[in-house]
């Protein structure tokens, strides 16, 4: 019998609250990308390759509270119950989501500073790190987990959360070397990704006989 209290916020009002910060946080992304007014016509060509880092910028900042509030979305699925520390754990990395357009003006801004491009990936494995500490949480207090929810799935969100904010850590040093070469550091995520991918499908096919 399970003897964990839900918490005072439950699931279902706390996906609310994410998902209201990550819809503000992209549109701050958004508002960045601007032009002069009174431009006259023939400079708005120039105006408009300025901004070209800055619409870099929200494409790639776009995409990454993507796929962290799918990967929200995805580990709250799993979830029956809240416990105090996996509330400050959410309400962290929805801190750290929403802070992520001031390191996103930084590496528009100043794309070739060491200092702009690790800020940014600093704050990328800080909410990859949230996201694989509270599946760590979750593994640790399986009562809070739905009935359904198989271990396996648990573990399989440590591993994809734990790779990425590994691999945007590890870039930090690179950038003392060349920002641009821990940029594209950050493409291993890719083949690591489907690689960890592959591993949970293979998992997935053993059968129950053969894994005792």
């Amino acid at each position: 019998m399970r003897t964990t209290r839900s918490y005072v916020i439950d699931v279902a009002r706390m996906q609310a609250f994410a998902d209201a910060v990550i819809a503000i946080a992209i549109t701050l992304l958004a508002l960045e990308m601007t032009v002069p007014e009174g431009l006259p016509s023939s400079e708005l060509g120039r105006a408009l390759r300025e901004e070209l880092p800055t619409i870099g910028g929200y494409l790639l900042s776009f995409a990454v509270i993507a796929l962290l509030w799918i990967s929200n979305h995805r580990l709250f699925s799993k979830v029956e119950q809240m416990d105090r520390w996996l509330l400050r754990l959410d309400l962290v990395l929805l801190a750290a989501i929403a802070a992520l357009p001031f390191p996103t003006r930084l590496i528009s801004e100043y794309g070739s500073s060491a200092l702009a491009t690790s800020v940014y990936a600093g704050t990328i494995a800080l909410c990859t790190a949230l996201l694989a500490a509270m599946s760590v949480h979750l593994l640790r207090r399986p009562e809070l987990l739905r009935p359904d929810v198989p271990r396996d799935q648990v573990v399989q969100s440590i591993w994809q959360a734990g790779v990425v904010a590994l691999v945007f850590a590890t870039s930090i040093p690179v950038t003392l070397i060349s920002p641009d070469a821990a940029k594209y550091w950050w493409i291993l995520n890719i083949p690591l990704g489907h690689l960890i991918s592959r591993r949970a499908d293979k998992t997935e096919d053993v059968p129950a006989t053969s894994a005792v």
